[in-house]
């Protein structure tokens, strides 16, 4: 028994020894001399992954709807510096499975441990290999494949939303600001007409109702003010708090040029991606109703061995199971359809939004430009004596809340090219992603 365990852990010390050496020629050699190396490896990982998937070349290929220098892309370059990026994770894990996989043809080696009797054990090391799997361990490759696919997309889908969040905060806190400065003129106006009115009811020309008015809507104006400062602070705090730096200073819109036609909306890649993945799983349930030839060969003097048997058991019901696999197949190629369909008519919703909004901004601005020549004309007219207070105090309320509404369709104009861009996978480029 003694000389048996020492068998044994001369055989385990053999193994570990093995498989250290294994794992330390594995490993790249850590030296400043090598990063560049490293760094040549990596892009050309890249590069060829890019080759090898259409999604990923797609990916890369999208370029930032966001103009250089602009106040959009002096947001979203501190917002996506402070990601944290868990999706950047899966697809690091999906890689490595990827790599992993693309090996699973070599043979695989490994200790074996048996009984002999009741006081003998037996260690070896035994060499397995695969001669015909049916098409299993290719479908493994494919499968890791598409995951890495599935992964990326999931990735370029995680950046944009975070840039469109930061943009919809952005552009709430430029807006209630807009608004904020536009009711804080009106604001001192109003002031003007309630002292006069104040003089006036002093004096006894006017009467102390139209006073009470001119307060009211003061009051409410002034309520407005307050709610729009309010949100404009909220907007920017929250704002910095995705960032990297404080971005209050920023200020400024910018417009964007996007089309439905610009690239492949991520959701159809999305589509696209898992489809592989699930036309790759099903190929890989068929394989194991096939026989796979396996040899295999021991260090303990065992000789070849060989063996030749389906993975899953056949039985009555394996007929209806090969259906289901079929049907996972056609489903996967029905999914992708009804993504394309989905997203063309979001799209297509979203264009004709956009077109809708770019016309009542124009006429917004008409309107807001014939108020503001209706006001003038009631003030040259009260200078002139031919206009009571409250007259031009209606017509003021009625510029303000068309100056208002036409700031209110600017910014809703430019929310919908950011969300169309967002569809698309726009508001990053593929290759910093």
């Amino acid at each position: 028994m003694g000389q048996n365990l020492l068998g044994l852990r001369a055989t385990s010390a053999f193994l570990m020894v093995t498989l250290m050496s294994g794992c330390m020629s594995g490993l790249p050699e850590v030296s400043r001399f090598k990063a560049v190396d490293l760094d040549t490896q990596a892009v050309q990982k890249r590069e060829k992954e890019a080759a090898e998937s259409l999604v990923i070349s797609s990916l890369q290929a999208r370029q930032s709807v966001l103009p250089r220098g602009s106040a959009f892309e002096r947001v979203a370059t501190p917002v996506l510096a402070a990601n944290s990026r868990a999706a950047e994770s899966e697809l690091r894990s999906a890689r490595l499975r990827a790599e992993a996989q693309s090996k699973n043809w070599l043979p695989t080696l490994g200790p074996s441990i048996s009984l002999t009797s009741l006081s003998d054990a037996v260690a070896s090391i035994v060499l397995d290999t695969v001669l015909y799997s049916g098409g299993r361990k290719k479908a493994e490759r494919e499968f890791a494949k598409s995951d890495v696919e599935v992964a990326a997309v999931n990735l370029s889908i995680d950046t944009n939303e975070r840039v469109h969040t930061a943009l919809m905060l952005y552009l709430r806190g430029q807006e209630a600001r807009e608004t904020a400065t536009m009711l804080g003129g009106a604001l001192e106006d109003m002031k003007h007409f309630e002292w006069i009115m104040t003089e006036r009811v002093k004096g006894g020309v006017s009467d102390m109702s139209d006073l009470s008015v001119i307060r009211h809507k003061l009051a409410k104006m002034q309520a407005q003010f307050n709610a729009e400062t309010e949100i404009a602070l909220a907007s920017v705090a929250e704002l910095n708090a995705m960032s990297v730096k404080k971005l209050g200073e920023v200020e400024g819109i910018t417009q964007l040029e996007v089309s439905r036609y610009s690239a492949q909306p991520l959701e159809v890649l999305l589509s696209e991606a898992e489809k592989g993945r699930s036309i790759a799983n099903a190929q890989i349930d068929r394989a194991g109703y096939l026989p796979t030839v396996s040899a295999s060969v021991s260090s303990n003097g065992g000789g070849l061995t060989g063996s030749i048997a389906p993975t899953k058991p056949i039985g009555i019901g394996m007929g209806a199971n090969l259906e289901a696999i079929t049907a996972t197949e056609e489903a996967a190629g029905r999914r992708v359809a009804q993504s394309q369909e989905e997203a063309s008519r979001r799209l297509a919703k979203q264009e004709a939004e956009t077109a809708a909004l770019n016309r009542q901004l124009a006429e917004a601005r008409a309107l807001t430009g014939g108020a503001k020549a209706n006001l003038d004309l009631f003030q040259s007219q009260y200078d002139a004596g031919q206009r009571q207070v409250m007259d031009v105090v209606g017509v003021y309320e009625t510029y303000a809340a068309q100056a208002e509404s036409e700031i209110a369709v600017k910014y809703d104009l430019v929310r919908a090219r950011l969300d169309m861009a967002k569809d698309l996978g726009l508001l990053a480029d593929g290759d910093d992603i």
